[in-house]
């Protein structure tokens, strides 16, 4: 069975989210036949990196509020973020645009590291506050999960991988997603959101049930060798 995942690295909750469904994913006893691949989505695909302005500042500017607001949301996302384990600096995130890091993430695919990649960039953004949108150091960072540097430097300096972000993002559209994370399982159920983790128990349970129906291999109208309505058929009982 496939998870999709869309979700952007400058999403807060994208993090969040994708924490809450891995540990879903690890507790599912048919873990080992899902299959999760992360799909590009970009929140604000006009967004630049912007020196000396803090996610409190845009955050206030945004959503109309008061900087002494903006802290407090946050801080609470921070608190959202510690519950699964994650750490968030959000006084040290850089705002920037995230096309080239979701290039990075189609090109680590090729190279069979797309949930590495794809978790090292969000630690770098979240947690350490480094720059996406400096591609030198997504280079960088593509080392650091076994990839050739030179080789992800030279696609981040090319026009590699761009059908591929907007053809993920052309198929959010089709789909009618308009915020993320959102989640798409067996290409039926959905999730939209950092659900608690019992909205992906149940979403991954439902979904491989019905991608794997059970295929009775006898006549499921024999009642040999069956107890049901209270009674058994006995052998050598009368019919």
């Amino acid at each position: 069975m496939k998870v999709e995942i869309w979700s952007d690295f400058m999403c807060p909750f994208c993090y969040i989210g994708k924490r809450r469904f891995e540990s879903a994913l690890e507790q599912f006893p048919n873990k080992d036949q899902v299959e999760v691949v992360y799909r590009s989505f970009e929140l604000d695909p006009g967004a630049s990196y912007k020196a000396g302005v803090s996610m409190d500042e845009i955050l206030a500017s945004k959503y109309g509020m008061s900087i002494e607001q903006a802290k407090a949301a946050n801080a609470n996302v921070t608190q959202q973020a510690a519950s699964v384990g994650l750490t968030y600096h959000m006084d040290r995130v850089i705002p920037a645009n995230s096309f080239d890091a979701h290039r990075l993430v189609h090109f680590a695919s090729g190279h069979g590291k797309m949930k590495e990649m794809t978790e090292r960039l969000f630690r770098a953004h979240f947690t350490d506050g480094e720059n996406l949108g400096d591609k030198n150091r997504l280079a960088d960072l593509a080392a650091e999960v076994g990839l050739d540097r030179d080789l992800a430097a030279a696609a981040l300096e090319s026009d590699d991988f761009q059908s591929e972000v907007r053809a993920d993002e052309a198929a959010a559209a089709n789909l009618g997603i308009r915020g993320v994370p959102f989640f798409v399982l067996g290409g039926k159920y959905a999730v939209s959101g950092a659900q608690p983790l019992e909205v992906f128990t149940d979403a991954l349970d439902k979904a491989y049930r019905e991608a794997n129906p059970l295929v009775m291999v006898n006549d499921s109208d024999s009642s040999d060798g069956i107890c049901a309505d209270g009674s058994c058929d006995l052998p050598g009982s009368a019919k």
